[in-house]
């Protein structure tokens, strides 16, 4: 898988794609991660990627040439299967999505900033516009990482134990169920019985059982 990410702040990707599970899959030649920066295709000579928006609005909005140049030059040189803008608008984001496009080969990620974005840019570049809750942040990139990490980690090989992935939280719409581990009994707070018992068939009943309450106590929404 290639990922470019379109971005006016390249260095807030460093450390993110450096460590865990997004630097082990690029070292296993799983995903390829390209940044860049949009004030590289500006003619500005301030290197400025924004502007102000028509109809005196406060706030900055970013400018459609700069886009609209790295997003030519990269279609030019392969077919994305998307194009993404992180808005807060969007489409949220949820576990289903990132096992669908765990499986995409190439994809763009437009991280919006200042006001917004010039809304051609919307209407003629982007294919999907995703957002990571209801809520407003500086800018689209940590939402790009958040998409990119969720993303990623579902490719095979990323992670050690493949199966981890599948028993998530929201994978089968369900909360995952509490886990333990050494030692059994800690100051008196010990492990469920079941889950000491050996016994197969228990313990996943016992697991799903305790997704179920979960789900019904901490998100219900999920089981309507």
């Amino acid at each position: 898988m290639r990922i470019d990410i379109l971005t006016v702040l390249p260095e807030m990707f460093d450390s993110p794609l450096s460590c865990s599970i997004l630097k082990r899959a690029q070292d296993k030649g799983l995903v390829d991660f390209h940044i860049h920066n949009l004030r590289d295709y500006t003619t500005d000579r301030h290197r400025k990627v924004d502007d102000y928006p028509f109809g005196g609005e406060a706030g900055m909005v970013m400018k459609i040439e700069p886009v609209d140049r790295v997003i030519t030059k990269l279609k030019s040189e392969r077919d994305y299967d998307e194009v993404i803008f992180t808005s807060p608008d969007g489409e949220v984001f949820n576990q289903p999505m990132a096992n669908s496009m765990s499986m995409l080969n190439n994809i763009i990620i437009l991280c919006g900033h200042y006001k917004g974005i010039d809304y051609r840019i919307r209407e003629h570049f982007i294919t999907r516009e995703i957002s990571v809750g209801d809520y407003v942040l500086t800018g689209g990139e940590i939402p790009a990482i958040i998409i990119s990490d969720a993303i990623v980690r579902l490719i095979p090989g990323a992670i050690g134990d493949e199966q981890s992935a599948l028993s998530d939280s929201f994978q089968d719409n369900l909360l995952a169920p509490p886990v333990y581990t050494r030692p059994a009994d800690y100051n008196g707070w010990k492990v469920p019985d079941i889950l000491l018992s050996g016994h197969e068939a228990k313990i996943a009943q016992w697991r799903h059982d305790m997704s179920l309450e979960r789900t019904r106590r901490l998100r219900p929404d999920l089981l309507d």
